[in-house]
């Protein structure tokens, strides 16, 4: 018995971005600025953030960014314990992120025997135009590099926020 040939859909395929950066700050003093789901002042690209449900799994934050446009991300996962939470977006503002499915994770470890952090944000996502032949400031690699972008500039400032106590 012979079987037809099933086309296989072609489609966006699932990028990724993490980054990670080490801050000369004990673990318990970088989660105290990024541990409140609600308050996301250390992203220098981020104007305004409001959760009124603060760190309960499924609270809805509502950013507002420096470069004009809102966004909502949902709390998908809280551990204050393990300094880790996780978000989802899932209709994102391609003009602010180019890329659409997303989610991530932040995380705080101790490094060099806790002395000092590092914080890992992990992203998942697809690229900001999900059909085919996107543009190109939407391709896979834009949204690569977008998001990879977004997530360093903010754990830049982070570390800048933390080191200088401010």
């Amino acid at each position: 018995m012979i079987l037809p040939g099933i086309a296989a859909a072609h489609g966006p395929t699932r990028q990724k971005a993490s980054v990670t950066i080490t801050i000369d700050a004990a673990p318990e003093k970088v989660w105290a600025v990024i541990g409140n789901f609600g308050d996301m002042s250390w992203h220098p690209k981020v104007a305004l953030t409001d959760a009124p449900k603060g760190n309960e799994k499924g609270s809805v934050r509502t950013l507002g960014y420096t470069s004009g446009g809102m966004m909502e991300e949902e709390l998908s996962k809280y551990d204050a314990g393990k300094m880790s939470y996780s978000t989802f977006i899932g209709h994102v503002n391609i003009d602010v992120l180019p890329a659409t499915n997303y989610s991530s994770t932040i995380t705080v470890k101790p490094a060099d025997g806790g002395a000092k952090s590092d914080v890992t944000w992990r992203a998942a996502f697809y690229r900001g135009y999900p059909n085919n032949d996107p543009p190109a400031e939407l391709n896979d690699e834009a949204s690569v590099k977008g998001v990879t972008d977004f997530i360093t500039e903010g754990l830049e400032n982070l570390k800048k926020t933390v080191e200088s106590g401010s």
